[in-house]
């Protein structure tokens, strides 16, 4: 199969509950859009399909030294000691918990191409279209489809399994900047093509 489902950033941190959570604007967003819900039903397909299912996550060594993101904005993170990798905040919310044969691809900044090994994992799989859900919408899945694409994949944005830190940028990004590279579409579709 030639297709891949990208889960990105859906994190204790990002959409979990107190006290693990830090972003509770955009876990407030993911909850009235029904963010999980949605992608559980995507990614319930995709494993049914065999589909390869691939989860990005935002985590850091100890030393910080492997962040990509060298931003004022990621400072906190090392000032506060915060997402290291496999802390409970930096883990997967209990509904997306990856399997043990699914591919856990760890990300030092935003883009979950920047760092990593997953364009070279993607291009030994033979895959050539990705399925992007993931939060926020206007950062890690913007990011990552913009990339995707430069690299030559084709790209699905799934609208109703993202969420940004107010409805505003979500409908930005989804109404005016993804057309332009990539393709929106729903779980509902995802899952009747």
């Amino acid at each position: 199969m030639t297709t891949a489902l990208l889960l990105l950033d859906f994190q204790e941190a990002l959409c979990g509950e107190p006290p693990l959570l830090r972003q509770a604007a955009l876990a407030a967003q993911v909850a009235e859009r029904g963010v999980i819900a949605n992608t559980k039903k995507a990614l319930d397909f995709a494993r049914q399909s065999q589909m390869s299912v691939i989860h990005v996550r935002l985590a850091f060594d100890p030393s910080y030294e492997l962040r990509t993101n060298r931003s004022a904005r990621f400072d906190v993170y090392k000032n506060e000691r915060a997402m290291l990798v496999g802390s409970p905040e930096a883990e997967f919310v209990a509904p997306l918990m990856p399997l043990q044969s699914e591919a856990i691809i760890t990300k030092g900044g935003v883009d979950a191409f920047v760092g990593t090994p997953l364009h070279p994992m993607l291009s030994g799989r033979g895959i050539s279209e990705l399925f992007l859900a993931g939060i926020a919408t206007n950062l890690v899945v913007e990011s990552t489809a913009r990339h995707a694409t430069d690299l030559g994949f084709k790209v699905t944005v799934l609208e109703d399994c993202c969420a940004s830190f107010q409805p505003e940028m979500h409908t930005f990004a989804i109404e005016k900047l993804f057309p332009l590279f990539s393709t929106v579409s729903s779980a509902d579709s995802f899952i009747k093509r």
